[in-house]
């Protein structure tokens, strides 16, 4: 039961999606209840991140499953989608009258500056848990080559993710096996 309240709350609260709720999934999983470690978190955060469906649901099934098995799983997706479904039906009957209140324009300026605060402290643990940055001279700047590499994929030649992950895990087997 504590596993649905855990990613009810979580998803009650999250904003931004999937990489916005890394930062409190990790607080509840790996320090509070301690359920998997952080290298074991961090691995569950880059294979939900290239698996297809949301970020924050896939990270609380894989939760789900190591808490609980299959049981986990259901009890866990229910804890995350329940609250934005519930969120979602109240804010569409709401639509008209909230898209012309300045204060609910303004209120979202500021979860969306948040928002990005979380995405970026997301990345900063990635980088520290996976030791992107070593002692290692080699790997972190080889390191650091694909990190370049994808974002001028994505930003320059307008890749699609797909294809920069495809390439990305065929570069790390040539550059680490």
């Amino acid at each position: 039961m504590i596993l649905f309240f855990i990613f009810f709350f979580i998803g009650l609260i999250s904003f931004g999606g999937g990489y916005a709720m890394i930062p409190l999934i990790q607080t509840e999983v790996v320090e509070r209840h301690q359920w998997i470690n952080m290298v074991d978190f961090s691995n569950l955060v880059a294979l939900a991140g290239v698996s297809p469906g949301p970020i924050g649901l896939n990270l609380a099934v894989a939760t789900g499953f190591i808490y609980n098995g299959l049981g986990g799983v259901i009890v866990a997706a229910l804890g995350m989608i329940l609250p934005s479904l519930i969120v979602m039906i109240i804010i569409a009957r709401m639509a008209n009258r909230l898209q012309h209140n300045k204060l609910w324009k303004y209120a979202l300026y500021g979860v969306r500056a948040t928002v990005t605060g979380f995405i970026l402290y997301s990345a900063i643990i990635f980088i520290k848990t996976n030791h992107i940055i070593s002692s290692n001279l080699y790997f972190t700047l080889t390191q650091l080559l694909i990190f370049i590499g994808s974002l001028f994929a994505l930003f320059y030649f307008k890749k699609h993710p797909l294809y920069v992950i495809i390439i990305s895990g065929l570069v790390g087997i040539t550059l680490y096996s």
